[in-house]
């Protein structure tokens, strides 16, 4: 059964995994306010700087402002997970034509995106930004 003292160690235990472990790189995203490249499972990327995520990289993007208690309640985003938001975010893929005929070039597309929520099971890959 576990103790009260079991679980403040576990809690610990996690808040070291974000600061040193994979997902260190979106907490100085959030303390250095710097954007992150986020690559997803529909080989689409997502250019954005750090507000909310959890620890299963489930992320509310916003433009502006702060997450409300509502939303963060319903991201599980409470307690000792520490609470980040994705903000400003541009999305980046590349279209190829479907038809055959004539010469048809893959074209970069982007787009602004105001809100969105991100499942962190879609999250391929996160990287810092070495230009910003």
């Amino acid at each position: 059964m576990a103790t009260i003292d079991d679980k403040r160690a576990g809690t610990k235990e996690e808040e070291e995994d974000f600061l040193t472990g994979p997902l260190s790189v979106l907490m100085q995203s959030v303390k250095n306010n710097s954007q992150v490249l986020i690559n997803v499972r529909n080989n689409h990327k997502l250019l954005a700087r750090v507000k909310a995520f959890d620890r299963h990289c489930n992320m509310y993007v916003h433009t502006r402002g702060s997450i409300s208690h509502t939303v963060a309640l319903g991201l599980g985003l409470t307690g000792h997970v520490p609470c980040r938001v994705l903000e400003n975010v541009k999305e980046m893929w590349t279209e190829v034509p479907k038809s055959t005929k004539g010469k048809g070039k893959p074209k970069n597309v982007e787009r602004f995106i105001s809100k969105m929520f991100l499942r962190g099971d879609s999250v391929i890959l996160v990287l810092r930004n070495p230009h910003a």
